[in-house]
């Protein structure tokens, strides 16, 4: 019974090739071939689904009532025998859902084309049948193009192509690109010159695979295609050409389109003679079938009887075997156990040491991005300089906060992370993170909007560094998967109680969307919506992990909905507190730094840093500032400059050559208690600061730094707010 199902599914394979490639007689003779197995094995589940093919070659010969009622007797027929539970019968029934929504489409029923891909849409989706969805989707955008929604059936068709992987899928492929191109030249776009590049893109990578498999139907599409793209360049003769030769084929194609048809319907009456043959033949073999069961089952009961009888002895006997082996299994599934736990626990202190050295290495050379920026800032650039370099300082921030958030990602478990609670302007900052991704998402033809309610306070309380994190991840993962489209940020005030306001954040995007299946795994780490969209997009799938993470340390959840090709949505609520400068006034100061810049004037200043770099950054930052400067390349050297010098105030790194900071500081401590020592190091802080200041440093400055937090350490530890600890 199952090679008779193997041999139908193989008539059914061979007649699609076929009719694709135009070889109509042999699809006829796979189709007569496949229905007599069919309606012999009494399976009308596969004569559905043959029904399926019939109405795919009259689709293809643009016979389209022809097409319709006899996927219309196919759906019938399966209906009645679709098991629901059967995951088979599902995909067939799925498949002639589809199938009825191209055959709509081209008839022009718009509204009953998108009842069937619907129907289509949810059998695959709770198949998780990604292949077959990706054949909706395409539907769908065959379906916008014919009502005239260029930019909507662009992102189906991207949203689609990614999923044709298999080699019988590159038709499907090579007719979404084709598909594509035609839509691309029908786009209105004031950018035409790049529209007409991304056509031509499509239309090549399609006959790239047109010419290879050989498409006939595919091909002489291509040349109207080719023609409408000419006629945008104003290439009037080349369009004329292919438009000719257009015309030309597609004239000879009518010719053997019409041949087909009376082949088919001849073949179609030949079936008829067979079908009543065969159900003479059929009735006879019954009857005689019956005798032989009788026999057949008398002999079987008994043969089973002894068969059982045999099994019940043996297993009994297995079982007290079984027992015994498995002691010794469990003893030895402890030892390994215990191996395998000693050796997590070395991988994990093999990872966070190369955490803490990478991270180490990271920091060095974005404290030259960041240090180098600030200095440009200060130097009156033009008003068009001043913006990149805003955008150069927002992102060397949001790259530092991006290495911080690795690292917490690293110690959730251990609940080290911490949420940071300061005043920022919340307009302001979410502008600022716009900012920075507007260059991609104009690369990209994409319009960024943002949506603020002005009811929101302008001052919150909160860490406006991992908002902006999560933001710029999610913003900017809807920027990477939407192209010609919008991506809208949303703000908005759910409720508000005495100093306490609740905001809702939503970013929408139009692109090609997650499918169903991958929305259940897309925030966990490194995961992508597909091994396909991963290369076709790129990315780590790290940016999505760390929203989830972020959010629940800021007591919320991240919420999801999309559709392949109709674009995405993400959603979260943050609570904050209204920042008091709000409360009480709306025209203070926004500053939270308390600095006197004029007390730290002609103060002296020892720089203690091997990097050269380094060295006049900090140095020029300082002498911005009018404090005097002076450096030491090493621990040794800076000793000895404190014993002969008096310093107010000593800048000291801790990885150095010879001695490091940390020594260096004790040896000062020795012979000096009172100088004011600061350690300025891109050391990975956590749960080490006790340890500083039992060695006798003032205070900690993390770098990268911003500079009036830099400035402030330095002015609280000079105005004495901060006092050694003195070992114990």
């Amino acid at each position: 019974m199952q090679d008779t199902t193997s041999l139908i599914k193989h008539h059914q394979q061979l007649a699609s090739k076929s009719i694709v490639s135009q070889d109509f007689e042999n699809a006829i003779v796979h189709l007569d071939s496949a229905n007599q197995l069919a309606i012999l094995k009494k399976d009308n589940l596969l004569r559905g689904d043959i029904k399926r093919i019939v109405a795919l070659l009259h689709y293809y010969l643009e016979n389209y009532n022809k097409a319709a009622s006899e996927l219309d007797k196919g759906i019938k027929y399966i209906q009645k025998s679709t098991d629901q539970t059967k995951t088979s019968d599902l995909n067939i029934l799925g498949k002639s859902y589809t199938m009825n929504g191209f055959i709509l489409t081209k008839k022009g029923d718009f509204v009953q084309a998108e009842a069937f891909f619907n129907k289509a849409d949810g059998i695959f989706t709770s198949l998780n049948n990604e292949a077959e969805q990706a054949n909706v989707i395409m539907g769908r955008g065959i379906l916008e193009l014919k009502k005239g929604n260029y930019k909507t059936a662009i992102n189906y068709f991207d949203a689609g192509i990614p999923f044709f992987t298999s080699d019988d899928m590159r038709y499907k492929t090579a007719l979404s690109y084709l598909n594509k191109a035609d839509a691309l030249t029908l786009l209105e776009d004031s950018t035409v010159e790049n529209k007409i590049q991304e056509a031509e893109t499509s239309l090549e990578t399609a006959n790239a695979i047109i010419d290879l498999d050989n498409y006939p139907k595919l091909k002489t599409e291509s040349y109207r295609i080719a023609s409408n793209i000419a006629a945008l360049k104003n290439q009037t003769t080349a369009a004329y050409t292919l438009l000719k030769k257009y015309n030309t084929r597609h004239d000879s194609t009518n010719r053997v389109y019409m041949n087909a048809i009376s082949k088919v319907a001849e073949s179609e009456s030949n079936i008829g003679d067979f079908t009543a043959t065969i159900a003479a033949q059929k009735d006879e073999l019954d009857k005689k079938q019956k005798s032989i069961n009788v026999n057949k089952l008398t002999t079987g009961l008994a043969i089973a009887l002894i068969v059982i009888l045999s099994l019940l002895t043996l297993s009994l006997y297995k079982n007290n075997n079984l027992r015994a082996k498995a002691n010794d299994l469990l003893q030895d599934k402890n030892s390994e156990l215990q191996l395998a736990k000693e050796k997590a626990e070395k991988a994990s202190l093999a990872k966070a040491q190369f955490l803490s050295t990478i991270t180490h290495e990271l920091r060095t050379p974005l404290y030259a991005v960041t240090g180098l920026t600030h200095l440009l800032m200060e130097e009156n650039p033009k008003a068009h300089q001043k913006e990149h370099l805003n955008s150069l300082k927002f992102s060397g921030e949001y790259l530092l906060s991006l290495i911080n958030n690795i690292l917490d990602l690293n110690k959730l478990e251990a609940n080290k992370v911490e949420i940071e609670k300061r005043s920022f302007n919340i307009k302001k900052h979410i502008n600022d993170v716009l900012i920075a991704l507007r260059k991609s998402a104009e690369d990209r033809k994409n319009k960024l909007n943002f949506e603020f309610d002005e009811k929101v306070p302008e001052n919150l309380m909160g860490d406006p560094l991992k908002l902006s994190q999560i933001l710029i991840n999610l913003v900017g993962n809807s920027v990477k998967f939407t192209q010609n489209g919008d991506i809208y940020i949303r703000v908005k005030k759910v409720e508000q109680t005495n100093n306490k306001v609740m905001l809702h954040f939503e970013i929408q995007d139009n692109g090609v969307g997650i499918s169903k299946k991958k929305q259940k795994s897309i925030f966990e780490t490194f995961s992508q919506g597909s091994l396909q969209i991963n290369r076709k997009f790129g990315g780590t799938g790290l940016g999505l992990s760390i929203v989830k993470n972020l959010l629940e340390l800021m007591n919320s959840k991240i919420h999801l909905e999309s559709n392949l090709g109709q674009g995405s949505k993400f959603w979260f609520n943050i609570p904050f507190e209204v920042s008091e400068s709000q409360i009480k006034s709306n025209v203070q100061n926004n500053s939270s730094f308390n600095i006197d810049y004029t007390a730290l004037e002609n103060k002296t200043v020892l720089v203690v840093e091997d990097n050269k770099i380094n060295q006049m950054i900090t140095k020029k930052i300082l002498e911005k500032n009018k404090m005097e400067c002076q450096v030491a390349d090493n621990g040794m050297d800076a000793i000895k400059l404190v014993e002969r010098n008096n310093f107010d105030i000593i800048l000291m790194d801790i990885h150095m050559p010879g001695i490091s900071g940390i020594e260096a500081t004790q040896k000062i401590r020795d012979f000096n208690k009172e100088i004011p020592i600061i350690a300025l190091t891109a050391v990975t802080i956590d749960e080490n600061l006790d340890d500083f200041y039992r060695a006798g440093f003032n205070e900690i400055i993390p770098k990268p730094f911003k500079t009036e937090e830099f400035f402030e350490k330095i002015y609280h530890t000079l105005d004495g707010k901060k006092f050694p600890v003195t070992s114990t």
